[in-house]
């Protein structure tokens, strides 16, 4: 299975949750194994609470030896746009 097919019931599965405003798989044009998540929530708890779904969990484990390097989630505020309807 590639990482990009396990990555689709998650990714599902948090656009489904509460709080979650998006959910993007990118993957990289100059390495197509390189794969980036993005995940935009309406707060800190949203986002500390989508770690702790079964999805998430199983997703963590089954990709852990996959990765060139341990994951890193990058905080960032959102500018624009301001409204959630524009999301």
């Amino acid at each position: 299975m590639t990482s990009s097919r396990l990555v689709y019931p998650t990714m599902r599965a948090a656009l489904k949750e509460p709080g979650n405003l998006r959910f993007d798989i990118l993957q990289s044009i100059d390495d197509p194994t390189r794969f980036m998540l993005y995940e935009a929530y309406e707060s800190d708890e949203a986002a500390a609470d989508s770690k702790k779904t079964e999805h998430y969990l199983m997703w963590k484990q089954r990709v852990a030896g996959w990765m060139a390097k341990p994951r890193e989630g990058i905080g960032h505020r959102a500018i624009r746009p301001t409204q959630k309807s524009q999301w």
